[in-house]
This record gives C-alpha cells, sequence and structure tokens, in this order.
C-alpha cells in the first residue's frame, strides 16, 4: 500500500496551530468545558494526557524533587549541553516539540478534526515553560470561585474534609499564583472564561470560544450529554455528574458550607489571604465579590458527596491504616514479592 510522507507522519504537518489549551485549577468544570468543546467537528481531545509536566521537569527548565537517577547531576550537565548547542534553549524546544508533535499528530490524524485539545490541570503550574514551547497554540483560561474550587476538591476526594485537603494540596493558592499571573502578562493569545458566566449562558460562552478559536460556531456543543461519550481520565474519576448540558446548581452550594462552619470559614480566609490581589482580581473576584456568596448563603450545608470514588478511597484508607501490623499487610507485600518474580525482567 502506498502512503505519503504525510500519512505516515502526521506530526510533520501538526504545529501550534492545532492546538487548544484548556488551562484551569482541578475541579473548575474545565471537564465540562471539555466535553462541550469536543462536540464541535474540528476538535478532538482525550482526558488529561499529561505530555507537558514531564518534560518542563526535565531538568533545563525545572527538576523533579526525586528521581530513579541523580537528577541533580543531570539537570545540570543538560543545562551545559543544551547552552553549548548552535541556538541554545531554541534548540532544546524544537526537540521537545518533536515529541509533542509526534504524539498530538498522531492522535489527532485519524479523527478527520484539525485541533486536538488537551485539558490537563497540571499545564497551568508549568506555564512559562508551555507557552515557550508553543506561542502559536490557543489558550482558554477557565477560572471560578476559588473556595467553589476547594470545596469541590475537598468533598470530591477527602470526603469534605478541607484541613486534610489542605494539607494534600493547597491548590487555591498555587492555582490563583500561577493562571492569574498568566491571565495579567498574556504572553500568549488566551481567551477568559468564568465557569459561573459559563454554566449561565453556555451557548453565548461558546460562540466566544469558537471565535477565538477560529472556528465556526456550533451552538448545539452546549449539549454534551449528546455527543461522543467521554473516556474518565485518571485525574477526573468522577466526571460531569448526570446532566446533558451546563447546570448552575453547584455555583454557590460551597457558601453553604463556609457560612455553618467556623474552622472553614477560617482556613478559607488563610487561603485566600495567602493569594495576591491581583492575581484574584485577574481571576474575577474582588474582595467584596469574593465573600459575596457566603454572606448571602441561605439553607443548611449541603451533605457529603458519597459516590464509587469516595467509597474506593474510604476502603483504601481503611486499609492503609496499621498496614504494616495487621494481617493483610503481610498478604499484600507476599503477593508484591510474586509479583515482582513473575515481571522481573
Amino acid at each position: 500500500m502506498n502512503t505519503s510522507a504525510t500519512d505516515a507522519n502526521p506530526e510533520a504537518t501538526f504545529s501550534g496551530d492545532n492546538l487548544v489549551y484548556v488551562l484551569s485549577a482541578p475541579r473548575s468544570g474545565s471537564t465540562l468545558l471539555q466535553r462541550m468543546l469536543g462536540n464541535h467537528p474540528e476538535i478532538h481531545t482525550h482526558p488529561e494526557p499529561h505530555l507537558i509536566s514531564p518534560l518542563a521537569h526535565l531538568g533545563y527548565h525545572a527538576t523533579v524533587d526525586k528521581a530513579p537517577f541523580d537528577h541533580i547531576n543531570a539537570a545540570e550537565a543538560q543545562r551545559a549541553f543544551i547552552d553549548s548547542l548552535p541556538a541554545g534553549e531554541s534548540d532544546y524546544l524544537d526537540a521537545l516539540r518533536a515529541y509533542t508533535n509526534t504524539l498530538y499528530g498522531r492522535a489527532l490524524a485519524s479523527t478527520g478534526r484539525s485541533r486536538f485539545l488537551d485539558k490537563t490541570p497540571a499545564n497551568a503550574l508549568s506555564l512559562p515553560f508551555l507557552a515557550k514551547l508553543y506561542p502559536d497554540a490557543r489558550y482558554i483560561v477557565l477560572t471560578r470561585h476559588p473556595l467553589a474550587i476547594f470545596s469541590s476538591f475537598a468533598d470530591s476526594f477527602f470526603e469534605g474534609d478541607w484541613q486534610t485537603a489542605h494539607d494534600f494540596n493547597p491548590i487555591v493558592e498555587r492555582y490563583v499564583a500561577a493562571l492569574g499571573r498568566f491571565l495579567r502578562e498574556r504572553p500568549v493569545p488566551l481567551h477568559h472564561v468564568r465557569y459561573e458566566a459559563l454554566v449561565a449562558e453556555p451557548e453565548a460562552r461558546l460562540e466566544h470560544i469558537f471565535a477565538f478559536l477560529g472556528l465556526e460556531n456550533a451552538a448545539e456543543a452546549a449539549d454534551y450529554g449528546r455527543g461522543v461519550e467521554a473516556k474518565a481520565g485518571m485525574g477526573d474519576p468522577i466526571g460531569v455528574g448526570r446532566h446533558q448540558r451546563p447546570v448552575t446548581d453547584s455555583v454557590a452550594k460551597w457558601a453553604r458550607a463556609v457560612a455553618h462552619d467556623d474552622a472553614k470559614r477560617a482556613l478559607a480566609e488563610r487561603m485566600l489571604a495567602g493569594c495576591a490581589p491581583e492575581d484574584l482580581e485577574a481571576w474575577g473576584w474582588d474582595a467584596e465579590s469574593l465573600w459575596a456568596p457566603v454572606e448571602s448563603a441561605q439553607g443548611a450545608p449541603p451533605k457529603r458527596v458519597i459516590n464509587r470514588y469516595t467509597l474506593e478511597r474510604r476502603l483504601l484508607l481503611a486499609l492503609k491504616k496499621d498496614v504494616d501490623t495487621r494481617w493483610h499487610g503481610r498478604l499484600l507485600r507476599r503477593v508484591k514479592y510474586f509479583c515482582d518474580v513473575i515481571l522481573r525482567d
């Protein structure tokens, strides 16, 4: 069978013009936006491919905290080598871009669509690097009230335990700073949309997004339940729920939790105090509007979220407790030993 060079190497024609990045903190509604955008006939997407973060931490731009090799020496050696290349960092970015173009390009090649959408929240923590790697991509920044994000994070993964969730990952402080700076400096073409506006008027918000992407409008994309069923991603095992199109039910649900719990209110104040006012304003919130939903909150606090993921997490935590002294710990280590023997090269 004869195959053209372009067919055999779709990455040869893939470039930043083919890329759309949805940038957001976790639990911001990015899966909802991804599902709607993926309904457009020109956009193909896949759950959180996580291609960018590992590349950002190879050593030249940033390093990991731990690796199965001497990552400190490797980073120094890599910087020295790359700095000796004719174009230095530009040569290095060309090499990384060849890698991501290959993967993005081949994922897109068989779909008949012209854009690949990458929705990986961790990308927001590698923005200076990503902007250098793909300055010609289109970036959609999705923000949501910071406390709504954190409340959803705690409810979804920590059974509503805010302190444990914050100890595990202070997402408000991390993501407000990263995305706030990106929104203020605008180093690449970007479009900012707020979750609260997206769910209130999805067709209108999508029309603006498609125009920014240079695509024809597709108002029917808001009915994401009628589109191709999306696979669940590792970073978002809960998905977008039972609805077929955006709803506003969860916009202010978090405020009732804060209004009825002094400990949560105190932690919320500390989290927001750790964010620069200019970053919060770039997100779309000033000092007054941040607390307005709490002051006007009515009704009982929301019920604890129970779903398959929270049940699995509860089971894992129960099994992990005192695993070194309980009988199942010995069994697990024995099974691990046999697995290691079987899988050993």
